[in-house]
């Protein structure tokens, strides 16, 4: 375990901690990319295109912090979870057992919403201040040392300014990296989308940008994956071609003007 040998920060305010602790994502390809895995603490933003792996790849993050005994937490607002679990890869790793014993823990947001009584269409700053506070309650009721929020961009529909978006996402990280969680928060983005989130802020405040897109090459449609950001540590800023199989993800080089 590598633990923080010395610490400066940015004129934000960010860590820029040389040798701090890495989170394996257990994927071994993503994690010599990032030079030993994400930080601790760090709030990435998964973004990407619809079809590019995103649900799958911040799964089995989860998965694989269980098999090292890190307990998970994946909070979905775009579909019931029973339904993300009955459509997810049937990996070679997963069991039912990793829900039942506590290290995955899946809740659907719209029971978060009912509790508080978010049944309008638009958050009031006092509702988003309810939201993290919840979540948080959550990470710490369930000793989530991995956290996934399936979608984000769900969640900024009824956010109706980038002020409010901002501040949520502020307070979010702020809250998670406390509580001693890593997380993963995932980002939809369109054909039309020019920037790497959907609202033009979240990628400034994620300590991280993962982009995850679909390339044709040769009448193929290929997953590809490229660290954009990632505070506290070197890594490459090449694009890779992505594989999904029951064994794991794969990564390998896209390599420029030929096949992968």
């Amino acid at each position: 375990m590598s633990l923080t040998k010395e610490e400066r920060r940015d004129g934000n305010g960010h860590s820029l901690s040389i040798g701090r602790e890495k989170c394996l994502t257990g994927i071994e390809g993503l994690d010599n990319v990032l030079g030993g895995g994400i930080p601790r603490n760090n709030t990435v933003l998964l973004t990407g295109n619809c079809g590019t792996g995103k649900t799958s790849l911040s799964l089995e993050f989860l998965l694989h912090g269980a098999l090292e005994g890190e307990n998970g937490l994946y909070l979905s607002v775009t579909e019931p979870y029973e339904k993300l679990i009955a459509n997810m890869i049937p990996y070679d790793f997963f069991t039912r057992d990793m829900i039942k014993s506590g290290k995955l823990t899946f809740i659907d947001m719209t029971a978060i919403y009912e509790r508080f009584g978010f049944n309008r269409d638009r958050m009031t700053i006092e509702d988003v201040d309810l939201l993290v506070s919840a979540i948080g309650d959550l990470t710490t009721e369930t000793s989530a040392r991995r956290l996934v929020i399936d979608s984000i961009t769900s969640v900024a529909y009824q956010l109706d300014t980038q002020e409010k978006l901002r501040n949520m996402l502020l307070s979010l990280s702020k809250t998670l990296s406390g509580l001693g969680a890593t997380s993963l928060i995932i980002s939809e983005l369109t054909a039309a989308d020019t920037s790497y989130s959907k609202y033009g802020v979240e990628e400034a405040i994620a300590d991280g940008v993962i982009l995850m897109g679909n390339l044709e090459r040769n009448g193929d449609l290929l997953r590809t994956l490229q660290v954009i950001k990632m505070r506290g540590t070197s890594h490459s800023r090449a694009k890779y071609v992505l594989d999904l199989t029951t064994a794991g993800t794969l990564l390998v080089p896209l390599l420029k003007g030929g096949s992968s």
